[in-house]
């Protein structure tokens, strides 16, 4: 099976699993994905990953996270798109709900979130949104 975007792909499995309760979702694995998670684990929107084998391949096993019953991600998007690339100078970051979120971008010095990239005075491709 041939994705046209792995990294939504990813995101679109964590916000279902987030919206049946799950308490754990995979995904296939990947260099991005990984770095993806490892934004995410440091930030503290999941508990953590797993790289897993399943059926001949490499799977990343999420376990997602909750506070009082409800999923501490509460919106996950894709910005940067294959068909619309949207990429940013660390002038103009935009803040995520007044800095209560966070952007993952992609940068020359790696994935990181927007407030790491600000003081790497670094910019790049927004890869996604989380709050």
């Amino acid at each position: 099976m041939s994705f046209s975007d792995p990294l939504g792909d990813m995101l679109t499995r964590i916000r279902n699993a987030h919206l049946r309760g799950k308490s754990k979702c995979d995904t296939p694995a990947s260099n991005l994905r990984g770095r993806v998670l490892d934004v995410l684990e440091s930030e503290g929107y999941i508990r953590g990953y797993a790289s897993i084998e399943k059926d001949g391949f490499r799977h990343f096993e999420i376990e997602l996270k909750y506070f009082e019953g409800e999923p501490v991600i509460r919106h996950i998007s894709r910005i940067s798109k294959p068909g619309r690339r949207v990429y940013s100078s660390v002038k103009s970051l935009p803040q995520v709900r007044n800095g209560l979120g966070i952007s993952i971008l992609s940068t020359p010095k790696g994935v990181m979130s927007d407030n790491i990239a600000r003081d790497e005075n670094v910019g790049g491709e927004i890869l996604c949104q989380v709050s």
